[in-house]
């Protein structure tokens, strides 16, 4: 009887101030009546001061937000839709903005383009919460890309660098690894105190567990975030996920930590996209997608970068992937991301068919800024293998026909086929920057030479456990190097 008193009292007094408080004047709330509900969009009348990307609140319980203004009827699309939801339900305008919790509580944790926990844990308990969609870094808060991002890849770290900041796209075919050279790269930022973000965008499920698996395994959760809509989820959220996880690496750059952002990948984004605006009728372009998809990716993109010490000091690096139809890499949304990016990896089938893994190749390869960030030790001894890498390529086509060579062009094409068995890595088995250090410095002083191309992996094996011994570093002189590859390896230096 006590507490069934207390608890009336306590109602009581919560009446008691809000009539304190209260001030009689005209509320207007404007309604809005379902009209039509299919496939992922909702078509609404009313709501005459709704703006574009306002968030919707359906009497049901449904989401959606604004993605289209008619002069009769506004265009939503849905971002949780429930059973009850069909034409005739009423529709208010929400007064919060498209936004999603982040911070470090984040880290491990398996989400929606919402926040919203798809591990079975609870809910991430967040006191910062950060729009979706935000201007890019203004030009004077932005700093050069100085600072390498090693992927752990030989053919990558070597030859087609990345640095902090960097947007790097990854292209190519469905099958050639393109989502592996991805997870690589976040695994082997283990103990570099970089915040990994990988955003799965209309990906099957089975994709979605093996990736989440991938990464546990190899403790790569312990510094990731993972954002998932996946194939079946509404196209809505599959259009919100890459700016997801743009929103939650970008709050820990201005921390100023450094991230790394995959968006796997922006092909189904796209098409997603053009999903959604031909649903909601605008008029449609070249192959279909709507006149601002440029604007779409571009928007995102643009959000990644390297902060100068004025603002932090902190980068995004991005990795968006891009799946290509028999390698045309001249399509619409290929051409249209390799123009917004700083570089991209090319995988080829050709290469892939033959064994070479990663199928990565170099002639269509580039990194346009990430030459400026690669420790000059390894920038210098990478300079020397590719030119013996490029000049094998061209000879290479000479034994093609059958034709005598020279005992100089015969040296020069045996010497490129151990560079390319070299160059050759399994997935999974990300390697040190120590390593390719010594792989550079044994290849360019001949250490290889004569070698047949079965022994080279147990030869890189030997030598990838004696630099984890040795007491050496990337601006240890390199005489000292020399020494320790030679001592690996057991030959003489070649003159």
């Amino acid at each position: 009887m006590k507490a069934k008193t207390s608890s009336t009292g306590g109602l009581l007094e919560k009446q008691a101030t809000w009539l304190d408080h209260y001030r009689p004047g005209l509320r207007v709330s404007e309604q809005g009546i379902v009209l039509s509900v299919g496939d992922g969009i909702a078509w609404i009348t009313g709501l005459p001061s709704v703006a574009m990307e306002d968030i919707l609140a359906f009497e049901d319980g449904s989401q959606g937000m604004v993605f289209d203004l008619t002069e009769d009827a506004v265009g939503a699309v849905l971002l949780h839709e429930t059973e009850r939801l069909t034409a005739g339900t009423t529709v208010h305008i929400s007064p919060r903005s498209l936004s999603i919790p982040v911070g470090d509580n984040l880290l491990g944790r398996v989400i929606d383009p919402l926040g919203s926990p798809l591990d079975g844990q609870e809910q991430p308990a967040q006191a910062t919460w950060l729009p979706l969609e935000r201007r890019s870094p203004a030009i004077m808060a932005r700093d050069f890309v100085h600072e390498p991002l090693y992927t752990g890849i030989k053919v990558v770290d070597t030859l087609i660098p990345i640095g902090k900041g960097q947007r790097q796209l990854l292209i190519g075919d469905e099958g050639l690894g393109r989502s592996s050279l991805a997870i690589d790269t976040v695994i082997n930022q283990q103990g570099k105190d970089i915040y990994c973000i990988y955003v799965l965008i209309g990906q099957k499920r089975s994709t979605v567990v093996n990736t989440i698996k991938t990464l546990r395994s190899y403790h790569a959760l312990e510094y990731t975030t993972i954002v998932v809509a996946e194939a079946s989820t509404l196209p809505g959220l599959q259009h919100l996920a890459p700016f997801a996880g743009c929103a939650i690496a970008e709050f820990w750059m201005q921390q100023g930590h450094d991230t790394l952002v995959v968006y796997d990948d922006l092909a189904t984004h796209a098409k997603t996209y053009r999903e959604l605006s031909l649903l909601l009728r605008r008029p449609p372009g070249r192959e279909a997608y709507p006149g601002d998809i440029f604007s779409v990716h571009a928007r995102l993109l643009e959000r990644s970068t390297c902060l100068n010490t004025a603002h932090g000091g902190g980068s995004m690096t991005a990795l968006p992937i891009v799946e290509t139809r028999q390698g045309e890499i001249a399509a619409y949304i290929p051409t249209n991301l390799i123009s917004i990016t700083d570089g991209q990896l090319y995988l080829d089938r050709d290469l892939f068919t033959a064994g070479f893994r990663p199928a990565i190749d170099i002639a269509k390869s580039v990194s346009r800024i990430g030459g400026n960030a690669q420790h000059p030790r390894i920038k210098e001894e990478a300079g020397r293998m590719k030119l013996d890498y490029l000049q094998f390529m061209e000879l290479e086509v000479f034994t093609r026909f059958g034709a005598r060579l020279e005992a100089s062009m015969e040296t020069a094409i045996l010497r490129g086929r151990v560079l390319r068995q070299i160059l050759k890595q399994d997935r999974l088995a990300p390697l040190s920057s120590l390593f390719q250090m010594a792989w550079l410095v044994a290849f360019n002083d001949g250490l290889f030479d004569h070698t047949e191309p079965e022994d080279i992996p147990s030869k890189l094996a030997a030598l990838e456990r004696s630099i984890e011994r040795a007491e050496l570093t990337l601006n240890t002189p390199r005489e000292q190097w020399v020494e320790a590859v030679t001592a690996c390896l057991g030959k003489t230096r070649q003159p």
